[in-house]
């Protein structure tokens, strides 16, 4: 075909055709041994609906459900035990409060929820500029480490509520640099080492997967269980940036470095490796071309801060699931994420930014029903409800009682 000088408009015609990675490496492999290769083209049919979305559908929810309960337990033993302190002796109770920074939580202030996204914004465009398979191991080893801790802190939390390790659980020993640790804790510790080491050694095998979700689960939970938001203020704060990060990396990004930065970096791209290790993720079963069902870690840390507040909140006033919030907190998020699922079908598989949907779901469910319950002033700022001083109720008793 030959073209004139100045003629643009040429009609030309290049097939081109897309297969899947571990298929083109065969047939790179051939091409390189010099051998004769037949190739039979068609292009199978995608299924709708693919039953990995469905698991991990579940798997969200679930790791919310255990780490709420979790995070609801812990908080109501610790008000269980100041009453208790406020009632005995409060000498002693005030004695506690001064030490209140060792309460094994964290709680985040407004600005610490502002900083946290721009921050992870920094570290996303950092991501996005580095993506290199060096870059991608350094993650590896990060996620590994994030891993340990939280499977160890999992693992320990759930073995102490058997008889018999409970004396290991709560014997001590100095170890330097770390202080003082339980016998449980190092039973425990080389098993999570081993388990996240032979992960980070085999993750480009087909099964790799989960191992990389049960670490992931652990690492959430526990960041679920350590990190608070103290009211609905904090949180309102902390989902709506996160709701305008996740439109902005995915959608808005495309103008300025035309490509999604958050899905370029989902997929690992240029890094030679299969996605980054902060994801949850299931194998397409029954999707011809293969690939991963993915979840991003932050889809479910976020929304499920301000889950596991509701049933800390619901335990503290000492409310059942039919007259809480964190049963339609919990029912928003799952209903809000099921709402992805399908707007990732409808646009042929395209990422989107599921904290668009999510956030709306929980975030406006809380706040129209602590508003129609005439609760959202003290869930704004207090967070939760007011505990009396049994000693100046005792005051204030008649004399002769």
């Amino acid at each position: 075909m030959v073209c004139e000088e100045n003629e643009t408009d040429v009609d030309i015609g290049i097939p081109s055709v897309m297969l899947p990675q571990d298929a083109g490496e065969t047939l790179e492999k051939y091409i390189h041994n010099k051998s004769t290769v037949s190739v039979q083209l068609y292009s199978p049919l995608r299924t709708t609906v693919d039953i990995a979305e469905v698991f991990l559908w579940l798997m969200a929810v679930g790791t919310i459900l255990c780490a709420s309960y979790w995070s609801a337990w812990t908080a109501r033993e610790g008000a269980i035990e100041r009453e208790k302190l406020l009632k005995d002796d409060s000498d002693e109770y005030l004695n506690n409060t001064d030490n209140a920074g060792s309460s094994g939580y964290l709680e985040i202030s407004t600005v610490a929820a502002v900083l946290f996204v721009v921050i992870a914004s920094c570290f996303l465009l950092m991501l996005y500029k580095l993506m290199a398979s060096w870059f991608v191991e350094v993650l590896v080893v990060l996620f590994c480490i994030g891993g340990v801790e939280g499977l160890q802190t999992c693992l320990v939390a759930l073995l102490s509520c058997f008889r018999w390790s409970q004396h290991a659980a709560q014997t001590y020993v100095k170890i330097p640099f770390f202080g003082a640790v339980s016998y449980l804790t190092l039973a425990v510790t080389p098993f999570c080492i081993a388990f996240a080491v032979l992960w980070g050694v085999k993750r480009h095998a087909s099964f790799a997967w989960i191992g990389q979700d049960i670490l992931g689960i652990a690492l959430i939970i526990t960041v679920l269980q350590i990190v608070h938001i103290p009211n609905l203020k904090v949180g309102t704060v902390l989902l709506s940036c996160a709701f305008l990060y996740d439109i902005f990396w995915v959608f808005v990004s495309k103008c300025w470095f035309h490509e999604s930065v958050m899905i370029v970096v989902a997929r690992g791209d240029k890094s030679g490796e299969d996605g980054i290790p902060m994801l949850l993720k299931i194998p397409r079963l029954y999707d011809p071309w293969g690939g991963y069902s993915v979840i991003g870690f932050g889809d479910i840390i976020l929304p499920g801060l301000l889950v596991a507040f509701s049933l800390r909140y619901d335990w503290l006033v000492k409310r059942n699931l039919r007259s809480g919030y964190f049963l339609w907190a919990m029912g928003a998020y799952g209903l809000g994420l099921l709402v992805t699922y399908i707007a990732l079908n409808l646009m042929d598989g395209h990422g989107q930014p599921a904290l668009l949907y999510i956030v709306p779901f929980t975030l406006g469910t809380f706040l129209s029903l602590g508003k129609k319950r005439g609760e959202l002033k003290i869930l704004w700022t207090r967070g939760q409800p007011k505990m009396p001083c049994p000693h100046i109720q005792d005051d204030h008793q008649p004399m002769g009682q």
